[in-house]
């Protein structure tokens, strides 16, 4: 892992079988009351978003906001960029910049690009933006498309940003209002994203909808085996009778939710080969004398929040950007988080995921793969492949992953990001973050 990477993401995060593992101090939510059981999921979700205890709730302030553009064209090279990023985190004392943040405008530029060269333009345009933070994307792609665009796009266009935070939406408002005209195309709707009546009736016109940096801190689901050939169970959370301790119970899988995820990734193995077969007969008994745990993290809240989205908006086309890969992380299991607070200006990373007392980041990686395979189960592909009838099922969605670099090579404006000596941070050090596009097949440009 390049130092440069480390550094940056260090700035960004700144009745059944039962069994049970590493008790922990959790905190007063309102979600362990009575002794009630848990799903990861609700922790996770409660320990970042809860109103009184969750950890964006007790942020002092927003998102960081840069007063001004980077002049990356002004700094020699890496040793003067990792300076000045330095000097703007003691600056603004804040946990981290976005990367839309640190390259702006030419991070969003890149995005409002790709949106301008595919989208379907006999519609008025409509974007849609989840977790859209200080409002910076929003206003940067305004732009653009002020500059850029055939003036009708500009004039009868719509941005809609979709925000969990309060705070954070009137920083929104605020930032694009800078440019007056923005304002009438620009909207906030202070909701959460995943829940299905807040969209409305289903929309079945073409429109965008953008997440950067948004997987990562979206509710996960754990499954728990104790060797290599025992089916997975689903993990509970349970406060320990008489204490603030909280610890893991399992139990076998019934959760719609982590079942589709289970069933999207293939962990039930009910499609093998034979080869695969005489493999999981060698774990059975080599399990037995040498058991081995299995733990994975699911992304049950990216699966929730795409059959929502698919759901509500049939025609929408998808970027969204994110890591692929985290480095240092203690936590096990497949796709794990890494999880860290700040203290006193320091970053230390937690150990437990049980430790999150609303005062740590809980940041996932982004498995695009398996964020593909959901974009498709969700439109309905995988259905049709189920009961394919008498045709041959055709995928509805055209997707696409590709590396930040090669994004914004293809759609973007490298040589406005690049130093003095060509060191160019967001091509140099951000190698392991992706985007991925999608767009439905009917909706060809």
């Amino acid at each position: 892992m390049a130092p440069a990477f480390s550094a940056h993401v260090s700035a960004l995060r700144r009745g059944a079988l039962c069994a049970r593992w590493i008790p922990a101090a959790l905190f007063s939510s309102g979600n362990l009351t009575g002794g009630k059981p848990i799903l990861v999921r609700d922790f996770v979700r409660s320990a970042l978003y809860d109103p009184n205890h969750g950890y964006f709730s007790k942020r002092t302030g927003p998102v960081g906001v840069l007063d001004a553009s980077i002049r990356f064209n002004q700094l020699e090279g890496r040793s003067a960029y990792m300076q000045h990023l330095d000097k703007l985190y003691k600056k603004h004392d804040i946990a981290w910049f976005t990367p839309v943040e640190l390259f702006k405008p030419w991070y969003a530029y890149a995005i409002a690009a790709s949106i301008l060269r595919t989208a379907n333009l006999s519609v008025p345009l409509k974007i849609y933006e989840i977790g859209g933070g200080s409002g910076t994307c929003a206003k940067c792609i305004l732009d653009y498309m002020m500059l850029n665009a055939p003036p009708k796009v500009y004039n009868d266009m719509k941005y809609i940003s979709v925000e969990i935070s309060s705070s954070l939406a009137e920083k929104q408002l605020e930032t694009v209002g800078e440019v007056q005209s923005h304002l009438s195309k620009f909207s906030v709707e202070h909701r959460d994203a995943t829940n299905r009546p807040g969209w409305g009736r289903k929309d079945p016109l073409p429109c965008w909808v953008l997440m950067l940096e948004v997987l990562d801190n979206l509710p996960h689901d754990l499954v728990y085996s104790p060797d290599q050939v025992s089916p997975w169970m689903e993990v509970w959370i349970e406060k320990i009778n008489g204490s603030s301790q909280a610890s893991e119970i399992y139990k076998p899988l019934q959760d719609p939710l982590i079942s589709r995820c289970v069933e999207i990734i293939g962990m039930n193995g009910d499609k093998v080969s034979v080869s695969e077969k005489l493999a999981f007969a060698a774990k059975g008994v080599l399990s037995k004398f040498f058991p081995k745990p299995r733990r994975a993290w699911l992304p049950t809240g990216c699966l929730k929040l795409m059959d929502t989205l698919h759901q509500a908006l049939p025609s929408m086309s998808f970027i969204a950007s994110d890591f692929s890969y985290l480095p240092d992380v203690s936590i096990p299991g497949d796709r794990a988080p890494l999880v860290s607070s700040k203290k006193d200006g320091k970053t230390s990373d937690h150990r437990n995921y049980l430790d999150a007392q609303g005062d740590a980041d809980i940041f996932f990686p982004t498995d695009f793969r398996l964020l593909e395979q959901i974009d498709h189960h969700c439109s309905g592909f995988s259905k049709e492949q189920k009961n394919p009838g008498a045709f041959k099922p055709v995928k509805k969605r055209r997707s696409i992953i590709l590396d930040t670099a090669a994004f914004m090579e293809e759609f973007g404006l490298p040589l406005k990001t690049r130093t003095k000596d060509g060191y160019n941070p967001l091509l140099d050090d951000f190698k392991n973050t992706k985007f991925y596009l999608s767009v439905p097949t009917h909706n060809r440009k």
